[in-house]
């Protein structure tokens, strides 16, 4: 992972620049982190029933890592995935349902976010434009919401008015076919749905399809297909989530079916990916069944983390910066059942792993020269979590 000398100062200076742009609540060193006012507050996304009644808030030492103040900030159904807006004052939920309106079709969900306590209070909601919505993100410029659709196999672009408000898509996209596993793959599966640094292309990685299809997308909120129009991984892979890398130069996909993770460069004139490299997000020798599920990138662009349900571990590779390759560095099990999600706080200090089966959120420290994952001893309870959001409290 060593860089040249000639190289360092600019590439250097280009991830801190690209990760300033890609971060939305912001990246600072660990210690001006920690020097900041307040506190940072932890959004988490559920399956209701089983005792889940919605979203669930939590307050975060920045210094420690603890959580504390669990509250229910919102109560609604099925809010798996979250997103927050880079303003600060939104937050928006997918409802991950097939009917909605009495249509077949899940929910998006418009919250505004209270600057003193953080709770929730819903603004609007509007129909994802197909059943089983998984995945949502806010544009870059916080204009619009995008959203996947698991079990219509397409995705919706969502005007966000200036008081946070969802309007009626301007966006969707179809997919269309199948793959290899006749189980899983019988028809699309849009599992997620990204941008690029610049908010020019998104990516939606169709688990059915074994591809990461491409759109152009324009201030608008239109979604036009690309040229060229996907990124492929292995037959019978599944690609499920999805990450840039901080410098933009890289992206990778965690493939569910076949627990991978597929690395590509980036053309990000052209909107290409080009497969560099898979490799396995199970230890050596592992034989049991597990699926993967979530996949980030450190803000630092030095590490990529994994989720394996079934291994129920985080996987920890090493990211080679000059060439986007990942090596295996290690997998962190303790305390975890069915990892679904994961966050990390804006520093890269602390990684949360939101686990799904045995309704609780671990924390662990960050090693920012490993990348490995320490226990910090902080444990909390939520029912059916899926999604772990952060952000800054605000000042005032």
């Amino acid at each position: 992972m060593a860089l040249s000398t000639g190289r360092v100062g600019r590439l250097e200076m280009a991830v801190v620049l690209a990760s300033m742009a890609v971060v939305s609540v912001g990246l600072l060193s660990p210690a001006a982190e920690d020097a900041k006012a307040g506190k940072l507050w932890v959004y988490v996304g559920t399956y209701t029933g089983g005792g889940s009644k919605g979203i669930y808030r939590f307050e975060m030492d920045p210094a420690t890592g603890n959580l504390t103040s669990q509250a229910l900030a919102a109560e609604i159904a099925n809010p798996s995935f979250l997103a927050i807006h880079p303003n600060h004052r939104f937050l928006y939920a997918v409802g991950e349902v097939s009917d909605f309106g009495g249509k077949s079709s899940g929910a998006v969900s418009a919250f505004a976010i209270d600057p003193k306590s953080g709770d929730l209070t819903l603004l609007n909601q509007q129909s994802s434009g197909g059943p089983g919505p998984c995945h949502i993100i806010v544009d870059r410029q916080g204009k619009h919401v995008l959203v996947a659709n698991y079990g219509g196999g397409s995705a919706s672009a969502l005007p966000v008015g200036a008081d946070g408000h969802l309007g009626k898509a301007t966006g969707f996209v179809q997919h269309h076919g199948s793959s290899v596993n006749k189980e899983r793959q019988e028809g699309p599966h849009a599992h997620s749905i990204n941008l690029d640094a610049a908010n020019r292309y998104a990516f939606v990685a169709d688990l059915g399809l074994d591809k990461v299809m491409i759109y152009r997308f324009d201030a608008a909120g239109t979604l036009t297909p690309n040229d060229p129009p996907a990124g492929e991984v292995e037959a019978g892979a599944g690609p499920r989530h999805f990450a840039f890398h901080p410098s933009g130069r890289y992206a990778y996909a965690i493939n569910e079916l076949q627990s991978t993770v597929t690395a590509f460069a980036y053309d990000a004139d052209r909107g290409e990916l080009k497969r560099l490299q898979t490799v396995s997000a199970l230890p050596e020798g592992f034989k049991g069944q597990s699926w993967c599920a979530e996949v980030q990138v450190h803000p630092s662009g030095k590490f990529l983390y994994g989720s394996n349900r079934g291994h129920d571990s985080i996987a920890i590779f090493a990211i080679d910066t000059e060439t986007g390759r990942l090596t295996s560095v290690g997998h962190q099990g303790h305390k975890i059942k069915t990892p679904r999600g994961f966050g990390m706080d804006p520093g890269g200090k602390f990684l949360l792993v939101a686990n799904q089966d045995s309704d609780s959120i671990v924390v662990f420290k960050i090693d920012p020269e490993t990348g490995a994952l320490t226990p910090t001893g902080f444990i909390v309870e939520v029912p059916k979590t899926v999604c772990v959001k952060l952000m800054r409290q605000p000042a005032g």
